[in-house]
């Protein structure tokens, strides 16, 4: 009682629901086609299926035999549909045929009456039949070529229904119902079952593998969109680049050709020893200015040959003592900016030295380390004047020496006292050196 009616409600209901399922899911996803295919045949077979645990049909006997007989048009057309489309494979003359095929079988079996009603489906069944096979070994042909993973297994399935079909026909040849043939009317709505089990499964990996590549292309996209607005900026902070050193390049030759050569005329036509002597101090600057603004690199070792000579040749003017102590040979650069603030502040300290400090004796000592070259410049002089009260920058140009110190990334300290001298310790790294500003 179980196997011949709870079993086949629970299978048939099953059986529609899946089938209305994946008919909605096909007809919203139209590249799944095959998916509302296979659910309108499940639909179907489940409506035919019926006879199986009604006991009592709401209609004439005969109006059910004709739905019935009329119904496996429809369940053909479907299933022909469903193995074309999940073998990737569509005709337009086979898709207007199978419609019009539905409509001539319930046409024919109303023509044929209730008297040839058998006869006349039979025929049909035949017809039915061939084209069901048909399709079925063109999907197989077309998924063994592909070397398809689901080849075996929908073999298996489809010898498995027309086993199926094949007993239940032999069974009513015979006119007789044994327990094979009850097995095999439930064994078709399993085999639909499993199959739509599995082509749910393979809907939802593609739709997992669709969303992995999504995900996978809009990064790929934010990457792309990240990389063209970084060189995007690169190039305009380039172009900016190239644009400020052609400006530079220009203001250097207008002070040179212009500013320079005046200043030139008033050194060597003057006849007042303190304008020229104020022009020759004003050209040196200008040329210095003019060496930051083309912005060529100089050897540490060239920086520091310049540097002492002019150091110690002023101090030795003055009357001031100067023991020079540098390493020699360096192979380190040093940007033009951080050649220009240093030589300003060496030169800024020099005068302090001449100016204030009444020294005799001056030491200075250079040191380089990996990152960095460090300057102590210490005189003998009387220090800083208690009148500044320890304010050491308010005095002598010390705010501005380590402005420019400040400026190098690197720091300038100034260390005084009255009758003790002074020692200032000028630090410049010398990777950071470029940033600065003249």
């Amino acid at each position: 009682m179980a196997l011949g009616v709870t079993l086949p409600q629970a299978i048939g209901a099953t059986l529609l629901l899946m089938g209305g399922f994946m008919f909605v899911l096909g007809f919203i996803n139209r590249r799944e086609s095959h998916l509302a295919y296979f659910g309108a045949l499940s639909v179907g077979w489940a409506i035919v299926e019926t006879q199986l645990w009604l006991r009592v049909l709401p209609i004439p006997t005969a109006a059910a035999e004709f739905l019935q007989c009329s119904m496996f048009a429809f369940i053909a057309f479907a299933g022909v549909q469903f193995l074309l489309r999940y073998a990737h494979w569509r005709q337009r003359w086979i898709d207007r045929a199978l419609p019009l095929q539905c409509a001539l079988m319930p046409l024919s079996l109303a023509l044929a009456g209730p008297a040839h009603l058998h006869a006349t489906a039979s025929v049909w069944y035949v017809v039915l039949s061939v084209e069901t096979a048909a399709a079925a070994a063109f999907y197989l042909h077309r998924q063994w070529h592909a070397r398809s993973r689901s080849f075996w297994l929908m073999a298996a399935m489809l010898a498995a229904l027309a086993l199926a079909g094949v007993v239940e026909i032999v069974a009513q040849t015979l006119g007789t119902q044994p327990l094979a043939a009850q097995l095999a009317q439930l064994a078709t709505p399993v085999m639909f079952v499993v199959v739509g089990l599995r082509l749910v499964q393979q809907h939802g990996r593609a739709l997992q593998e669709a969303e992995l590549g999504r995900a996978h292309l809009e990064q790929r996209v934010r990457d792309a969109t990240a990389e063209i607005e970084r060189n995007f900026r690169q190039f305009a902070e380039l172009r900016v680049e190239q644009v400020t050193e052609r400006e530079r390049k220009r203001i250097a030759a207008d002070l040179h050709d212009d500013l320079g050569a005046k200043l030139l005329t008033i050194v060597h036509t003057s006849d007042s020893e303190r304008i020229s002597t104020l022009a020759r101090e004003a050209l040196e600057e200008m040329r210095l200015s003019v060496r930051g603004l083309t912005g060529k690199a100089v050897r540490l070792a060239d920086a520091l040959g310049d540097w002492r000579a002019e150091v110690v040749n002023r101090l030795a003017q003055a009357g001031i003592e100067a023991d020079w102590s540098a390493p020699e040979d360096q192979p380190q650069m040093l940007s033009a900016r951080a050649y220009v603030q240093t030589t300003r502040i060496l030169r800024e300290a020099t005068s302090n030295i001449i100016k204030h400090s009444g020294a005799s004796n001056c030491t200075i000592t250079c040191r380089v380390a990996e990152d960095d070259f460090q300057f102590v410049v210490q005189d003998n002089g009387s220090g800083i004047p208690l009148e500044l009260d320890g304010r050491l920058d308010r005095g002598h140009g010390m705010a501005s020496m380590k402005h420019r110190a400040k400026q190098l990334q690197g720091q300038c300290l100034v260390e005084s006292g009255p009758g003790y001298g002074t020692v200032i310790r000028l630090t410049v790294p010398l990777d950071r050196a470029p940033a600065a500003q003249a």
